[in-house]
């Protein structure tokens, strides 16, 4: 079935209104590197589409407290800013140049496992959701907003207009396994946070994706970490705490079995990044 209408809204505003007059029959598209491969090949037949290209929500905005970026920021644009290397880096881990120049960091979060990198690393960062509907609009943190496979907190009328991150204290990293170099979808992403003080872990933020069915905080393994040195011992234990708290799936890319073998894997080398180790 053709689409019948396509709306083009120039503000928030229009959007969401035009969200709450149609309802959740109208499809909300961005980039439409999700959306279009999905209507092309006639898996989905939406009759009503709304593009969110001139909406104004493709900012980038530094302040003394946070970092905000607008829902509709290309990845490419993400990669070209100076503000997050952890965001930089999940940027350039999203599919390849064309995906990187059309797909968007709100599209991310609705992006099936394995995909879905750049999420990963909005968790890793404690990033809060900002919304918006004709009724107003709310902050929910990201740790709050998947629910589970491809669900997740939004409520009907509801859109995502952007991210609020706080400015990260500590030293991050990011490590993606896949079975190729580039390009790949992931066998186990990681995103990581660590904040030292006194020579001791103060805080740590250790987010998974593609080993569960939507990406993951690590909330054990990061208390593990927590009042450590950070040494090997440490990193170890976290590593083993984070394959017990992640539900990996199979799937063409990797089996169960091998993800979550692999988690303690690439979380041991995340942290030794930044311990200095790797």
């Amino acid at each position: 079935m053709a689409v019948k209408e396509y709306f083009l809204p120039q503000s928030v505003d229009e959007a969401v209104s035009l969200l709450a007059d149609h309802g959740p029959d109208l499809l909300v598209m961005a980039g439409g590197t999700i959306a279009m491969p999905l209507i092309n090949e006639g898996v989905s037949s939406p009759e009503t589409v709304m593009g969110l290209r001139q909406a104004g929500l493709d900012k980038i905005e530094k302040t003394n407290g946070s970092l905000f970026l607008g829902a509709g920021t290309t990845l490419t644009h993400i990669m070209a800013q100076d503000h997050s290397p952890l965001l930089a880096e999940a940027s350039h881990n999203v599919g390849g140049w064309a995906i990187r120049n059309m797909g968007t960091v709100g599209g991310n979060l609705f992006a099936p496992p394995p995909a879905g990198d750049f999420a990963v690393a909005l968790l890793a960062l404690d990033a809060m959701v900002k919304i918006a509907s004709k009724k107003g609009s709310r902050d929910l943190p990201l740790s709050e907003f998947f629910t589970g496979f491809m669900t997740n907190s939004l409520e009907p009328g509801e859109l995502v207009t952007g991210f609020e991150i706080p400015n990260p204290k500590g030293e991050t990293a990011y490590l993606k396994f896949g079975r190729k170099h580039a390009n790949t979808p992931a066998v186990v992403t990681v995103a990581a946070l660590v904040v030292m003080h006194a020579d001791k872990v103060s805080d740590a933020r250790i987010a998974l994706n593609a080993v569960a069915s939507h990406p993951i905080r690590a909330y054990q393994a990061e208390k593990t970490l927590v009042g450590s040195s950070l040494d090997e011992a440490a990193i170890s234990a976290a590593a083993e705490a984070a394959a017990k708290e992640c539900e990996p799936f199979t799937d063409a890319i990797a089996s169960e079995w091998y993800r979550r073998k692999m988690v303690p894997v690439y979380v041991r080398r995340t942290l030794e990044k930044i311990s200095g180790g790797g």
